[in-house]
């Protein structure tokens, strides 16, 4: 990851800073490229100096996305509903431990309630989250032995 440094330069009122490629007082060696980097100037008072300040900017690698774009993809994906199936295999107690394990935040409450709903109904929704987050549950409820599968939430009943 690419991280500019965060650097001040003391300045007085009649001082412009304009620098030069190769010059020795500049804070790069070669031409700067990137103008849109906005830097924010404090004055002391009247007659004072004032403080150019150069915010800490963070760049994901080339080909890879930052964490921020992974977050906006995910909230832009269409969501996915992670639905329980009942079977004649596992007992309820079971299914609860196994719910509150693999989604995260489920209570105790919560996963009886799914559990009974799976257990009556034949199917029951657990979580709608983003189709990458639903097949990771669906794959570690699966690997615990439970009958799941995802479906759009936007499609359907």
């Amino acid at each position: 990851m690419e991280t500019a440094m965060c650097g001040r330069l003391t300045l007085s009122p009649n001082h412009v800073f304009n620098p030069k490629s190769g010059d020795k007082h500049s804070l790069y060696k070669t031409p700067c490229t990137n103008r849109g980097i906005l830097m924010a100037v404090s004055a002391a008072g009247p007659g004072k100096g004032g403080v150019l300040e150069r915010p800490v900017i963070e760049r994901a690698a080339p080909g890879r996305e930052s964490e921020f774009d992974l977050r906006k993809s995910r909230k832009m994906s269409p969501p996915y509903r992670v639905i329980l199936h009942n079977d004649n295999y596992n007992k309820r107690e079971y299914v609860v431990q196994v719910l509150m394990k693999v989604i995260p935040g489920m209570t105790l409450d919560i996963a009886v309630n799914i559990m009974q709903e799976a257990h009556y109904n034949g199917l029951s929704v657990v979580i709608i989250c983003a189709q990458a987050d639903a097949e990771e549950h669906c794959m570690q409820l699966r690997g615990n032995g439970l009958l799941s599968s995802i479906e759009p939430a936007s499609g359907g009943c």
